[in-house]
């Protein structure tokens, strides 16, 4: 059977040029229900407008709704506006509005203090504005998105230090549906961030549950802890590329144990030898065949840590699969930095630690 391809969309950046220069003709000529604008790939768009209107002889509003194709985006659907003031001065302004976030923290593309609207997607609004702006006149276009605050908390904005909306996004103008290659781009930025604040040791931890105990057990700034997702050898390669030089990975058995295998993409369709792991550790620290065979048949890695621990066996066990996960590291960036690592069970009880972490334990 033919796979079905799934539907591309546009990006928030695209929604914003089309809805600038959608009020812009409505401001010189009359309302229009789509517009064409110019994207970074040299390819057009055309997108579709919900509403233009004009409000005074010098200004005008046009709303669009994002529509990200088949992709798992938390802006799909939302609405983003765009209200431009004809000026006399021959300057194109863009600022933020309601919904859009301000920028607060160095690291990020955008200076702190000004509105989340990052570089490409400003260049398509210009690019967009130019191609109907009469000579010599200039504009001021403000972007909104009304339920920008909201659709917010569902990203990591907060945590970049973009606060009070949402960003305006975008690099190509399209949204590629279910794309890994744009989800571990969008995790990037953390490390922008977290470097930008001279941070001297970062951590790099799966998700919120790594997240919460790190800064629970060694108290970590919010914006030195980075969430990696399944992409841990990825974010790591990234991380040294960018100039970390103290890298801290720390987690949960579930995820952790995989690198020790050598497996850096944690998602367990990439492979998943997590009992296999311990099985072999556990044997190296001493255990029985009868307890080798119980932690192969377990479920899950809480399983295997009531087993080690009945056995007086969890810390010599996860020790040693802490110090192999750091050595499989610094072989992945070919020691580049110092890295650590530190697994923890979801009470927050540190189970193993490589050489090097040892000296962090409280």
């Amino acid at each position: 059977m033919m796979r079905r391809v799934l539907r591309y969309g546009n990006t928030t950046g695209a929604y914003a040029a089309a809805a600038t220069k959608a009020a812009l003709i409505t401001l010189l000529d009359k309302p229009v229900d789509r517009v064409g604008i110019p994207s970074p790939l040299g390819i057009r768009f055309e997108i579709l407008i919900k509403e233009c209107k004009k409000l005074s002889d010098d200004t005008a509003i046009a709303y669009a709704i994002k529509n990200a194709g088949e992709d798992i985006d938390v802006t799909d659907k939302m609405e983003i506006s765009a209200t431009v003031k004809l000026t006399d001065d021959g300057k194109i302004r863009i600022m933020g509005g309601k919904g859009i976030g301000t920028v607060t923290k160095h690291g990020l593309p955008v200076p702190v203090g000004e509105a989340a609207i990052n570089p490409t997607p400003r260049k398509m609004i210009e690019d967009a504005v130019r191609e109907v702006l009469p000579s010599g006149k200039g504009v001021e276009v403000t972007i909104s998105a009304p339920e920008g605050e909201e659709v917010a908390e569902k990203t990591q904005n907060s945590k970049l230090g973009i606060v009070g909306g949402v960003s305006i996004l975008g690099t190509t103008g399209v949204v590629r549906p279910l794309s890994m290659t744009a989800y571990r781009r969008s995790l990037v930025p953390q490390i922008d961030v977290a470097l930008a604040q001279n941070h001297e040791r970062i951590f790099l931890v799966p998700g919120n549950i790594g997240e919460k105990l790190a800064k629970q057990i060694f108290k970590v700034p919010e914006d030195a802890i980075i969430q990696t997702g399944d992409f841990m050898g990825y974010m790591l390669k990234m991380a040294v590329e960018k100039g970390a030089k103290e890298i801290t990975i720390f987690g949960h058995p579930g995820k952790l144990v995989k690198l020790a295998a050598g497996i850096f993409n944690t998602h367990h369709k990439m492979g998943d030898a997590r009992m296999e792991v311990i099985a072999a550790y556990a044997g190296a620290a001493g255990a029985d065949t009868e307890l080798i065979k119980a932690i192969l048949q377990s479920n899950t890695t809480e399983e295997t840590i009531k087993f080690l621990e009945q056995a007086k066996l969890l810390q010599p066990t996860f020790d040693k699969i802490a110090e192999q996960a750091c050595l499989r590291s610094l072989e992945r960036v070919k020691n580049k930095a110092n890295v650590n690592v530190i697994i923890v069970s979801m009470d927050g009880t540190i189970l193993g630690t490589d050489q090097n972490a040892r000296s962090m334990k409280q």
